[in-house]
């Protein structure tokens, strides 16, 4: 049992939950503005939470003016920064809090980072805007004024600079550094280089009243911020309650990792709030291990920091993830951003081929057509291909070539698409051909006993390819192939002169489940044409099979049977080749996105085929699958890929490009993670 509480709390996997505050402020009243704290507090130690933040100057409120500079008032928030590290204690978690505080003779804005009832450390804000509605100046001394890199609170002697790095001891990874609204807004931000220091997680106290306009402005500082820092940036700002007596305030909450946003908050409410969000910062450390730039740029640019360990909260409990987490990572649930996608999807594609045409001076293509997806999504290519570069779609060569299990419904498909585009189109029976190979060889079945194994298979997909090489060679043209992403991920395809080889493969860069979404874009845009539409969407219905051993009592050879749904192989190569991600993670992510949901709870994209759920059980064992043919039976396939367009972020596994691993490897060192890892249940 405390195995599998384990497995499925996700601090296990590398993830730190942070929570962004939003406290109704009362304004120059640090009592009260403490019990909001608290009261925020023990509600984000109950949901989990590993870190708070709040806004800045957010004991005190922040439009208080002159008020800064009254006794009574310092004297008060210093005795409430202890009943808050109090809550601390009790909720066991790290909080961030604004307060000023006084440092010598002179007045700080700072950020009180306090944990384990302690304060850990200060940090004093490093720029104060003094232009337009602001007059820091007037009350604050900034950073570098500091005389001394400590400060003494409440009886305690703690560092206090600016860019202090805060690492837990027993959560590795979980690494943040905090720096103070205008700060983010300068053109050097305080926390760039906490970043290059080894700072995941970016905190931002802010006071920053709302204007038309800033919203957006600061969630693109955030974004922008976050990727470029290879980290996840914090954002909080003052809400209700702060004076307005000039200005106003929305209480805007964002929490973004590498440049996507995870979590934002309600603005303008009037009531205390918690934005949460689980930020991966193991994935945020694989990223900064392949990044060779940011290792580049923080020896020459980074400085030393002060380093302030502490301890974070342990308990591991069973818990869903608090972030966004796609079922499909090459296919974006947002409508919007999937369209884009398949647009440069689409172009990339069509110009990388357009490209390949005109440095061969090619004005003829030869193709297979199956009636299948890929094959489909090639031919498309194609034809826009032909169409830009002005070339009549008959010197597009397309063939279909049935076999002993090609059926009547793909392969009158091909033709209906062929002849509906426009492009030349043949048949050529492999059959006749393929039964001398049998002979020659002396397979069994060419002594009548239907035996379909491997070689039966890869006869007919090696004839196939053969014919469309010398068909090349007959007409003055080049093969275009049509394999994509996911198959080449598998080794589902014949090594050498088979669906392995061509001349120039526009799918090599496209994963499965991204393909059924192009073909529909293209469709719905009539990108070719649109006596196509419907055609396509009969290929798009149809079961994915390479048809090559005859069915057997009415059920068909399924692809998906053999080597696992592609919606999941889809999920664990993005996870695996992209981020380098250990199996158990890769199985907590899977269950989490394919575990048991509602129908309503599917995004609207998804087709009503894709609607279906998997347990750990089942993804534990496809998982099983995909890693030995990932990692030890098809690299050699791949070390001998012909050439294609990169299409998505990390999706290249051409040994030119993003994957380059040797063809002799083993995968024992994933299984073995994968099951001392990984519950069977």
């Amino acid at each position: 049992m405390a195995e599998t509480l384990s497995f499925h709390s996700p601090k296990t996997h590398g993830f730190v939950r942070v929570a962004a505050a939003t406290p109704v402020s009362h304004v120059g009243d640090p009592k009260a503005n403490a019990v909001e704290h608290v009261a925020l507090i023990r509600e984000a130690g109950e949901q989990g939470a590993d870190l708070i933040v709040f806004p800045e100057l957010s004991l005190s409120a922040y439009a208080i003016d002159d008020l800064h500079l009254q006794a009574a008032l310092l004297e008060e928030v210093e005795r409430q920064i202890a009943v808050v590290a109090q809550a601390t204690a009790d909720a066991d978690l790290i909080a961030v809090v604004g307060a000023p505080v006084r440092n010598g003779d002179a007045l700080y804005n700072c950020a009180v980072v306090i944990g384990s009832g302690e304060v850990l450390g200060v940090v004093p804000k490093t720029y104060l805007p003094n232009y337009r509605e602001y007059y820091e100046k007037r009350w604050f001394a900034p950073a570098a004024a500091r005389s001394e890199d400590v400060i003494h609170l409440n009886g305690e002697t703690v560092d206090f600079a600016p860019g202090l790095v805060f690492e837990a001891v027993n959560r590795p990874g979980f690494i943040f550094a905090a720096e103070i609204c205008e700060d983010y807004w300068a053109p050097l931000p305080p926390s760039t280089r906490a970043a290059l220091a080894g700072a995941r997680i970016l905190l931002n106290l802010s006071a920053s009243n709302i204007v038309i306009g800033k919203a957006d402005e600061r969630a693109m500082l955030s974004a922008s911020h976050s990727a470029r820092t290879l980290s996840a940036y914090v954002f909080t700002a003052s809400g209700w309650g702060e004076s307005t007596t000039d200005l106003a305030w929305d209480g805007q909450a964002t929490v973004h990792e590498l440049g996507v946003k995870l979590a934002e908050g309600q603005r303008f409410s009037l009531e205390s709030h918690l934005t949460l969000a689980d930020v991966d910062v193991d994935r945020i450390g694989l990223d900064r291990l392949r990044n060779g730039t940011f290792s580049d740029c923080a020896r020459l640019e980074g400085e030393v920091a002060t380093i302030v360990p502490f301890m974070a909260r342990e308990d591991v409990v069973e818990s869903d993830l608090i972030r966004p987490l796609d079922r499909f990572p090459f296919v974006p649930d947002d409508a919007g951003r999937l369209d884009q996608d398949c647009y440069e999807a689409f172009n990339i594609q069509v110009q990388g081929l357009m490209r390949r045409m005109t440095a061969t001076r090619a004005n003829r293509l030869v193709i297979g057509v199956s009636g299948g997806l890929d094959s489909t999504q090639a031919l498309l290519v194609a034809c826009r291909a032909f169409d830009r570069l002005n070339l009549p779609r008959t010197g597009i060569l397309a063939y279909t070539m049935p076999g002993f299990a090609t059926s009547d419904g793909t392969k009158s498909n091909a033709w209906t698409l062929m002849k509906t585009l426009g492009v030349t189109g043949a048949e050529i029976d492999i059959r006749p051909a393929a039964e001398q190979m049998f002979k020659d060889i002396g397979h069994p079945y060419a002594e009548g006993q239907p035996v379909h194994d491997i070689t039966f298979e890869n006869v007919q997909a090696g004839l196939r390819t053969d014919y469309l090489f010398r068909l090349a060679n007959q007409n003055d043209a080049f093969v275009l192939g049509t394999g994509d992403l996911s198959e080449l991920a598998l080794g589902w395809c014949t090594y050498g002169v088979g669906d392995h080889m061509s001349h120039y493969n526009v799918n090599g860069g496209v994963a499965k489940t991204l393909i059924r979404h192009l073909i529909r874009w293209v469709a719905a845009r009539e990108l070719v044409g649109n006596d196509a539409t419907p055609t396509l969407h009969a290929i798009l219905d149809t079961e994915i099979s390479p048809e090559l051993v005859p069915a057997k009592d009415g059920v068909i050879q399924s692809t998906e049977g053999t080597v696992g749904p592609y919606a999941l192989n889809d999920f664990f190569l993005f996870y695996i080749s992209r981020f380098g991600l250990k199996p158990s993670k890769v199985a907590f992510l899977a269950h989490q996105a394919w575990g048991d949901r509602t129908v309503g709870e599917w995004p609207a994209n998804t087709p009503q085929d894709e609607r279906v759920e998997y347990d750990l059980a089942t993804i534990k064992g496809w998982l099983r699958k995909f890693l030995i043919r990932f990692f030890q039976t098809a690299q050699f396939k791949r070390s001998a890929l012909p050439n294609g367009p990169k299409v998505v972020t990390g999706g290249s596994l051409s040994p030119r490009g993003d994957w380059r691993a040797p063809s002799d490897g083993s995968a024992q060192v994933w299984l073995d993670e994968l099951d001392a890892n990984v519950p069977d249940a």
